[in-house]
């Protein structure tokens, strides 16, 4: 009896102890089932509308979906620093299949895609299409599983700023112009998103509901945008830079927000010094994007530089945003100057003394910065800044005549074409003249002068009426006109 009675008297405790345990798992699972999620140790929530084969892989493989991640994410990793970028793209595809939460997946595959496979490509529509791709797979596909991954959306913004809207890429004209051409097409020239937003008609919601289901823009996070930080235009990258950072900035709870609000300051300097679409009359020359700067935005470039200067926690980060605060108060009082806006330039230049006071010698006048800054512009300028000098230059040299003050016109004449042959000199001389040389200073000239015979660039009707009397002078083959 005794020996019988020891083996029973084990397992009747061993399961009184399983039975507990279970009991008091009962207890506690839903908390740590919490504290895994809370703190990313749950990597697959239940996915609603997946696509079949995410939806098998996600059921099908169960617990060894992380493990053949792993694997997968090893290896795409080593085919990528190979150079092997196709196989590794291959790769990322499944990784992104099989765990599609998470984010570090997808930024490396739109990486490679808009930065590694598009370089394979002599062809501009070739590499745009990948590129294309990169910014379809984060804002389609990657935003659908990660709404609040700000490593998404600072990446799908940082193609705009960068990729889009830089000028390393030898396609980046053409990335330009044919994202220009598709944003037109949907929000014309000078949208009133006031008047879309409020609108009833049908053609105006279905625009609205094409811009949501094919760019993932929507008509009031826009709207928001245009009050706070200014009025943009909806053609250029920047602008939509700023888009999707904004939108993380508002959907993402952790990880990199500084480099989102850096995306915003960045890009809107940036808009301030180009960020107006120069248009052409003829079909011809609208292959080709022109800009010029968009000076409405001066204030509210300088109020965000304050606004994130006064919420940054780290100390570390404020001699980042002061370089750059200063550097768009020396453009702005610069710009306006070019742009003869004396007045409001001397008001920039009174702030850039008085907020960084180590920034200019003492006693510099304002007509001694704008010399010095043109240049040392002029000699490291790149196509975009060149262009704004020598506008800046011809516009002068067009108000000088418009006022019969023909030696200062002549002036500005002669230093205009002195910048133009210089830039384009160092830029064949660097041969970089396919993506970064300017147009033909006679159109340069041409184009100007057509805005301000239109009423456009805000000289008055007695000096338009000048100006039409000595067209001899700009164009001697318009002399009978």
């Amino acid at each position: 009896m005794t020996t019988t009675s020891k083996p029973i008297s084990k397992k009747l405790l061993a399961s009184f102890f399983i039975i507990i345990s279970i009991f008091l798992n009962h207890f506690t699972q839903a908390r740590m089932n919490y504290i895994r999620s809370d703190i990313g140790l749950t990597r697959m929530k239940p996915l609603k509308n997946a696509p079949p084969m995410l939806a098998f892989s996600s059921v099908a493989l169960g617990g060894f979906r992380g493990l053949i991640a792993n694997f997968l994410w090893a290896r795409a990793t080593r085919l990528q620093e190979n150079g092997r970028f196709f196989e590794a793209l291959s790769l990322a595809d499944w990784i992104t299949k099989l765990q599609p939460t998470y984010p570090s997946v997808w930024t490396f595959q739109s990486w490679n895609m808009a930065y590694n496979i598009s370089k394979q490509f002599e062809d501009h529509e070739d590499r745009w299409r990948w590129v294309q791709s990169a910014i379809t797979l984060l804002r389609d596909q990657a935003l659908k599983y990660n709404p609040e991954s700000t490593e998404i959306y600072r990446e799908l913004a940082w193609i705009f700023q960068d990729k889009i809207g830089a000028n390393l890429d030898s396609s980046h004209l053409y990335y330009k112009q044919i994202w220009a051409s598709q944003m037109k097409t949907i929000f014309g020239t000078n949208p009133d998103f006031d008047a879309i937003l409020l609108s009833k008609d049908p053609e105006i919601l279905a625009m609205t509901n094409a811009m949501k289901t094919s760019l993932g823009l929507e008509i009031k996070v826009i709207k928001r945008i245009q009050d706070s930080l200014g009025p943009f235009d909806w053609r250029l990258p920047e602008t939509h830079a700023i888009y999707w950072a904004w939108v993380g900035l508002e959907n993402a709870h952790e990880g990199q927000r500084n480099f989102l609000r850096r995306i915003i300051w960045q890009s809107m300097a940036m808009a301030f010094e180009r960020g107006r679409i120069v248009e052409h009359e003829e079909e011809a020359k609208s292959e080709t994007l022109e800009f010029a700067p968009n000076l409405d935005l001066a204030p509210y470039t300088h109020a965000m530089f304050k606004k994130i200067r006064k919420e940054e926690e780290n100390p570390n980060y404020y001699s980042t945003i002061d370089r750059a605060h200063n550097e768009f108060l020396q453009n702005a009082t610069y710009y306006f100057y070019l742009h003869h806006q004396i007045e409001t330039s001397k008001l920039w230049f009174e702030e850039l003394s008085k907020r960084f006071p180590n920034a200019l010698p003492t006693e510099l006048t304002l007509e001694e910065f704008a010399l010095n800054r043109f240049e040392k512009n002029l000699i490291k300028a790149d196509m975009n800044q060149a262009g704004l000098i020598i506008e800046g230059m011809i516009r002068k040299f067009l108000f000088y005549l418009a006022i019969n003050e023909e030696d200062r016109a002549l002036g500005y004449s002669n230093l205009s074409q002195l910048a133009w042959k210089r830039h384009q000199q160092r830029v064949e001389k660097a041969k970089a003249a396919d993506r970064l040389a300017l147009p033909e200073y006679d159109e340069l000239l041409t184009d100007l002068l057509n805005r301000i015979l239109k009423g456009e660039e805000g000289f008055t009707d007695s000096m338009i009426a000048v100006l039409k009397t000595r067209i001899s002078f700009t164009d001697p083959e318009n002399n009978e006109e």
